[in-house]
């Protein structure tokens, strides 16, 4: 089994150097505890915003996940973290990174759908890929916040042989119940485990917490309080097996029939 730490934290509100050394001290007890992996909220260090100059962001190899990587090769542990990644000639994307145990870049993910309700569409880049990558035996997927709405993509993780989601987010409080309902409702379409990571306080308060994890059935196996908080849970590759094998749901899809009903539409 591959043991995960979820660092529920606030995002923003102090200079970046003092949030990465708090992110430093959760990642070295999260490793002291004998998690493989450390995941962290949606741009934690800097706190989301959907408005942000042009000029924003740092390429993908830039300073903070630079302190991503020593941070994971210091913990030996890895760590999924969150920048605003300059894009040459187009407006920066909302990604996550991930840096092995030994400080090397093991995955990267734009965010696919942007939040249009607060104008994040007009100030940053969609991504237009998933992006997998495997710790500790266990295959991964990553989606950030928003993705959280729409089951096509993570469907495709599931057609892709992943065995757990990992959803960094910055979900405000006024829409916590249906990151409540999502996070298992993903889990149990596809059949995977599915983790959601979220921001507490911020700005106002935005942020209720309520990170949690939840197995192939639906079932939540770890959730969080409201405030700054590790929480821990584990990806059981016989869990997977045995779910998939009582309720073979996706060995029933019709994908040849989905395909002619949409082109009739």
């Amino acid at each position: 089994m591959t043991k995960i730490a979820l660092a529920q934290v606030a995002g923003g509100g102090e200079k970046p150097a003092g949030r990465l050394e708090a992110a430093g001290r959760m990642a070295e007890e999260a490793a002291g505890a004998g998690a493989s992996l450390i995941c962290f909220p949606e741009q934690f260090v800097t706190g989301w915003s959907p408005e942000i100059p042009p000029e924003a962001g740092e390429p993908l190899d830039g300073p903070l996940t630079a302190a991503f990587g020593r941070m994971a090769e210091r913990c030996g542990i890895a760590v999924a973290g969150s920048i605003v990644e300059a894009v040459p000639g187009r407006r920066p994307g909302n990604t996550v990174v991930v840096l092995g145990a030994g400080g090397e870049l093991l995955s990267a993910y734009a965010k696919v759908h942007l939040f249009s309700p607060e104008g994040e569409d007009r100030n940053y880049t969609a991504g237009d890929r998933i992006a997998t990558f495997t710790v500790d035996g266990t295959r991964f997927g990553l989606a950030i916040c928003y993705d959280l709405r729409f089951p096509e993509l993570f469907r495709i993780y599931a057609l892709a042989g992943v065995e757990c989601m990992l959803v960094p987010a910055a979900w405000p409080c006024c829409r916590l119940p249906h990151w409540e309902t999502l996070l298992p409702a993903r889990a149990l379409d596809n059949r995977y485990y599915v983790a959601g990571v979220n921001t507490a306080g911020g700005p106002n308060e935005a942020y209720c917490g309520g990170s949690l994890a939840a197995d192939p059935d639906g079932t939540v196996v770890a959730r969080a309080g409201n405030g700054t908080e590790l929480l821990f849970f584990e990806v059981d590759p016989a869990v997977i097996h045995e779910a998939k094998s009582r309720l073979p749901s996706l060995s029933d899809r019709r994908s040849d029939l989905y395909h002619r009903l949409l082109s009739k539409l």
